[in-house]
């Protein structure tokens, strides 16, 4: 078994490489897109996540917006969005969505959230709200929505099976020895019985996601695929872990392009219908392809 992380005694942090360096904001599109999402008070995950792709795919006119506020009641090792004691829920919200959706004028869009376990019903009235009301102010537009676990409640992810977005995304983030420590309030079992109960109730296209880079070995990313295809999730994402701050985990090792084009042939003959594998790739990435 190949591992990928590699003792240092000195705990010196492995050195970012050159093909991860990132543009700054720029562009017509971008102003606008900006502008469209300050004016709505809606935040995205490209900023409370610090994605790095946020000029690339703002100066293409989309973003992941993200709904229910911005604090988070987990506390996930690997991200950026603050945690703590969220705001009450506010039920003007999806109309406000479904505006800036409108405004935008995007054939695809994401809709995300944080995770609301201070919630009765996780917050899922408010995802179905926003996806009933953006279907009535953008009928043309398609969704992905990625989703919390929902604590794998059926009666939860009933409702969104209800509504049916296009696609239907949840990360597991990272493999299944890793799991708890990346994603502590989370489950690798329950992610992987949430994917495989909304494909089995009518969910046309389902996704997920995983992080390089935290120590994973090859085995286990293969295992985790497998298990992803096991639960007949169509669509995976790759891309390289980058430590937030200081206070989330460090990167163990920083995967080559190489090796991102290598997964990715292996994701496609393990039967994926579309595999995201770079550097740079997030849950999000190229979103618009993943409907065709």
């Amino acid at each position: 078994m190949f591992i990928f992380a590699i003792m240092n005694p000195t705990k010196e942090r492995v050195r970012k490489p050159d093909w991860l360096k990132i543009k700054l904001p720029s562009g017509n599109n971008f102003s606008e897109l900006n502008k469209n999402i300050q004016e709505n008070r809606l935040h995205t995950i490209c900023e409370s996540g610090r994605c790095p792709n946020k000029e690339e795919c703002w100066g293409a006119g989309t973003a992941t917006i993200m709904i229910l506020g911005n604090v988070c009641t987990r506390s996930c090792q690997f991200c950026n969005v603050e945690t703590g004691k969220p705001e009450d829920v506010d039920i003007f919200e999806p109309a406000r969505v479904a505006q800036s959706v409108k405004k935008m004028g995007a054939k695809h869009i994401v809709i995300t959230s944080v995770d609301r376990d201070d919630l009765i019903d996780g917050g899922v009235g408010i995802w179905a709200a926003t996806v009933r009301a953006i279907r009535k102010q953008a009928p043309g537009v398609t969704m992905e929505t990625l989703i919390p676990d929902f604590k794998g409640d059926k009666a939860i992810l009933d409702k969104i099976v209800e509504v049916s977005p296009e696609v239907v995304s949840h990360n597991l983030e990272t493999v299944e020895r890793l799991s708890r420590k990346v994603r502590i309030q989370a489950q690798f079992d329950r992610s992987l019985f949430v994917l495989k109960y909304l494909k089995e109730n009518g969910i046309r296209r389902t996704k997920s996601g995983i992080m390089l880079g935290l120590g994973e070995t090859e085995d286990e990313l293969y295992e985790a695929m497998d298990m992803l295809r096991k639960a007949n999730v169509d669509i995976i994402t790759l891309g390289q872990y980058l430590q937030p701050t200081r206070k989330h985990l460090e990167v163990q090792r920083y995967v080559t392009p190489e090796d991102f084009e290598k997964y990715r042939l292996i994701a496609l003959e393990k039967g994926f219908m579309y595999v995201e594998s770079g550097p740079m790739v997030r849950s999000s990435y190229h979103a618009e392809k993943h409907i065709l």
